[in-house]
């Protein structure tokens, strides 16, 4: 009796051990959706220190925010509803939902979460197991696939996009062929199992030994609650070049003379199967100031980076090629400052010379002159015109225009060269 107090008091000293995950809900068969009059088994399965197996072990069921009578380990259940189990001392379990159709044909999915790179299987089933003919299972309204008869769907290796509401549609012998029948649609999450992976530059407080003086870059990403036992690899390359495959070890020790291309750099996280695979972006350094500092790994640190001006990030991507391109010379004598001329182009002291113009300023200076003189001209011409008409319509205006045959009349050539009209007798 004193040797069970007392490791009752030792237990209770330390927090009770550990805290209690909650239990696992579990479905047999495992499929949410069953026809009117079925039965299904729901098992609750947890953790338990062996202090607290000492006495009987009571597990509370719930029917929503009902609490069932029962108290046992499984029940079996024909009510829809989302159902949860608890047991004595650790958290609610996960819901699972479960539904009772009336129909003549449904769309059966698992009960259990399906993770990236896991199959997905879905099955067709007719009233009471009757055997569905033409059948054709649709994703998002679209036919993916068709069987001659009662076959389960599977996606062997499952992924995000195959997320979405599916549906089956059939015939069935009752006891003819009927038309065909569709199922009510089911919603498939496919949930991520790690998420993207990111590259950074380990500080030099994170790495050990001696490669706290080399640059360390360290591929992270994060499992999902329920797989963080799952073993990942992962990869490091350069541009399109792997510079280490995959392994278990998620850092990679950047060799001295390609430091200064470390934006070049990108990751990929894997499972051992390779059934999933996910690359980081490209890696993204911080600018000056933040807690990676290149100088404290007692290393001389990149060119790129001591040039590296005001609070503007680092740069490590490779030179543009080099191009014959004239080298400038800076002019001290310059009236303007900062002016700079090409080498072999320096001009003497004194005021800089103005830019000659441009070949069509020049032939826009040249044409303003001639515009102005056909301007003029047009001017001219219709003056003239203007009279001829006048004195065929009314001669008395102009008597001047009825003189002697000899009167010489005057014709006024227009000159290109000149302004003036010179009248010429003909």
């Amino acid at each position: 009796m004193w040797a069970l107090t007392a490791l009752l008091l030792l237990v209770q000293g330390s927090g009770q051990a550990a805290t209690l995950e909650k239990p696992i809900l579990s479905l047999h068969p495992p499929w949410t959706t069953i026809f009117k009059g079925e039965r299904v088994t729901l098992r609750c399965d947890g953790y338990h220190p062996l202090l607290l197996e000492l006495r009987p072990i009571n597990t509370l069921w719930y029917l929503g925010h009902l609490l069932l009578p029962s108290h046992k380990k499984s029940i079996e259940v024909q009510t829809p509803g989302v159902y949860r189990c608890q047991t004595r001392g650790a958290p609610v379990s996960d819901p699972i939902h479960l539904s009772v159709s009336n129909d003549w044909l449904i769309l059966q999915v698992p009960y259990a979460a399906v993770f990236e790179g896991e199959p997905l299987v879905m099955r067709c089933r007719g009233w009471y197991d009757k055997v569905v003919y033409k059948l054709h299972y649709y994703h998002d309204d679209q036919a993916v696939r068709y069987f001659h008869s009662s076959t389960n769907y599977t996606v062997l290796q499952a992924r995000a996009s195959d997320s979405g509401r599916y549906q089956c549609s059939g015939t069935m012998r009752i006891p003819v062929e009927s038309a065909p029948m569709f199922s009510a649609k089911v919603v498939v999450t496919v949930q991520e199992l790690f998420q993207t992976p990111v590259l950074r530059v380990m500080s030099p407080k994170e790495i050990r030994g001696t490669a706290h003086r080399r640059v360390v870059l360290r591929c992270e990403t994060r499992l999902h609650p329920q797989k963080r036992d799952t073993p990942l690899q992962f990869a490091f390359y350069k541009y399109s070049r792997a510079v280490r495959r995959f392994d278990w070890g998620a850092e990679y020790t950047v060799p001295e003379p390609e430091v200064e291309e470390l934006e070049a750099y990108w990751c990929e996280a894997a499972t051992a199967t390779r059934s999933v695979r996910k690359r980081s972006p490209w890696l993204q350094l911080p600018g000056l100031g933040s807690s990676l500092d290149l100088a404290s790994t007692n290393t001389p640190a990149p060119k790129a980076a001591a040039l590296a001006p005001g609070n503007k990030p680092f740069s490590f991507r490779k030179p543009p090629v080099a191009r014959s391109v004239p080298s400038v010379t800076s002019v001290p004598n310059a009236t303007s400052a900062g002016l700079q001329f090409p080498a072999g182009r320096v001009p003497t002291s004194g005021p800089p010379a103005c830019a000659p113009p441009t070949p069509l300023e020049q032939s826009a200076g040249a044409l303003k002159p001639n515009v102005d003189l056909l301007l003029r001209e047009m001017q001219l011409l219709k003056d003239l015109l203007s009279r001829v008409v006048l004195e065929l319509k009314e001669p008395q205006v102009l008597p001047e225009f009825k003189g002697t045959r000899e009167t010489p009349t005057s014709h006024f050539p227009l000159s290109q060269g000149s302004h003036q009209m010179t009248p010429v007798e003909s």
